[in-house]
């Protein structure tokens, strides 16, 4: 009896044929090539490191539009994932006096219908609020460094409380305006403006009142809190020890973008 043994293509049989052919679908794969293609199809993703989801963590920190989570404040630009408020700024840290003369400002305006919330932090500011993108950060600081770098420290003062309302005319401000050291903040203005220029950002007020903000209510009641100033700033002047004034070592600028702060030092005087 001849034995035929068949060929390997033919022991294949149809499954060799046409195998790249879109015609077939499924069906024109090897049997044995099944399982594997199947199993690849049905592989979960791998998790991705922790280490790298929180590379970018304050980029993706959600935020929210609801005045109501922000003390009733309203965005001076509508909030995008990538975007940093940005604002160029010297912090004041208050003085014991401080907070007795705070708790008595908001006192009398409550006596008066008005409910004023102390701010957060106190400083001036030497800049408008602008949006930096993200991509941005890195050589607008440095940039505003290296104008920074022969700029020398000084002390400034504030006496004298001012009203002032914000462009939206959606929140009202007590501030204490400065008296001293107002052509050094000019300089230092004039240096800010020369970075956010070469960035294509707002420059700050032609004619600024610099101030260090001390409390806020909802809405425009400009003429409202003038009409009982005189009362709020007999408490600055009546202190036991004679009128307060507020002292405003100068020896650090700082710039806020998003949540981080980048910190200028000024060089000592000779």
């Amino acid at each position: 009896m001849l034995v035929v043994y068949s060929s390997s293509s033919e022991e294949e049989g149809d499954s060799s044929v046409n195998t790249g052919s879109q015609e077939h679908g499924e069906n024109s794969y090897p049997a044995k090539k099944k399982p594997k293609i199947e199993q690849l199809s049905t592989k979960t993703k791998l998790p991705v490191p922790h280490c790298v989801l929180n590379m970018f963590s304050d980029e993706l920190d959600a935020q929210t539009e609801d005045p109501s989570l922000h003390g009733g404040r309203v965005r001076s630009f509508k909030h995008e994932r990538g975007n940093w408020a940005t604002y160029v700024y010297f912090s004041y840290n208050p003085e014991e006096e401080f907070t007795d003369i705070m708790e008595d400002l908001v006192l009398v305006a409550k006596r008066h219908g008005i409910d004023l919330m102390p701010q957060e932090e106190f400083h001036v500011s030497l800049s408008q609020t602008v949006v930096l993108r993200h991509h941005w950060i890195q050589p607008f600081t440095q940039n505003l460094k290296a104008g920074l770098a022969l700029c020398k420290r000084f002390m400034c003062s504030a006496e004298k409380l001012k009203v002032y309302c914000n462009a939206e005319k959606t929140r009202t401000f007590i501030g204490v305006e400065v008296s001293a050291g107002k052509n050094q903040l000019m300089d230092l203005v004039k240096v800010v403006d020369k970075t956010m220029t070469e960035f294509r950002l707002e420059t700050f007020y032609k004619e600024p009142s610099f101030h260090v903000s001390l409390a806020s209510c909802i809405g425009d009641l400009t003429w409202q809190m003038n009409s009982f100033l005189k009362e709020l700033q007999s408490i600055m002047d009546k202190q036991d020890d004679g009128p307060f004034i507020l002292s405003l070592n100068c020896v650090e600028l700082r710039c806020r973008t998003g949540k981080k702060v980048f910190r200028f030092p000024l060089s000592p005087e000779n």
